[in-house]
């Protein structure tokens, strides 16, 4: 557990490094950029195995309608992660649709992983998220909306979606996880 708890902790430092630190950041340059990416590489190995050598506990049981509601939670994330909420016509007025994936990816996968380390794993990066996205405002508080796109960007981006969660669920089956139904 410790090493789970060690890689949650270095995803959000790396992250957190230049609004904690902007000066120190700053004078790092491009150079900066490639130990922040080695930092957030570091982080999700520790994250992995951390998470895989766990001894867990089970915290609440998995709902019978979790696997689909899981499942169109995943389709919704991965839209939300697309470039699609900033080039389309539904959601070109949201701050954060990265982040907002991010959290409603966290949320899907703690609705079907009731065990103690998936706690740790996806709440702590819920929490990160949701941390984020207050940093990000009250930092940043004058932020404009992109441009209304049009809604085949939505419907293009959505069809890739449904396409990365197909693929995303054949990579967990390698892992003998079966996120589609056993």
């Amino acid at each position: 557990m410790t090493l789970l708890i060690l890689g949650v902790l270095l995803w959000s430092f790396a992250h957190f490094f230049k609004r904690i630190a902007p000066d120190a950041r700053a004078s790092m340059g491009n150079r900066g950029a490639g130990l922040v990416a080695l930092t957030l590489l570091l982080s999700i190995v520790l994250m992995v195995v951390g998470y895989r050598g766990a001894d867990t506990t089970f915290l609440w049981d998995r709902p019978s309608w979790g696997g689909p509601v899981n499942n169109l939670l995943m389709v919704i994330a991965i839209y939300f992660v697309t470039p699609g909420p900033k080039r389309g016509a539904l959601f070109y007025r949201m701050r954060h649709p990265m982040l907002t994936g991010f959290l409603i990816w966290t949320v899907a996968h703690l609705l079907v992983n009731g065990d103690s380390a998936s706690l740790i794993l996806f709440g702590g990066l819920g929490l990160w998220a949701l941390a984020t996205m207050r940093i990000i405002n009250r930092s940043e508080p004058d932020w404009t909306p992109n441009e209304k796109g049009a809604l085949s960007k939505d419907v293009m981006f959505f069809a890739i979606a449904i396409v990365l969660t197909g693929a995303i669920g054949a990579v967990h089956s390698l892992f003998g996880l079966t996120p589609f139904g056993a």
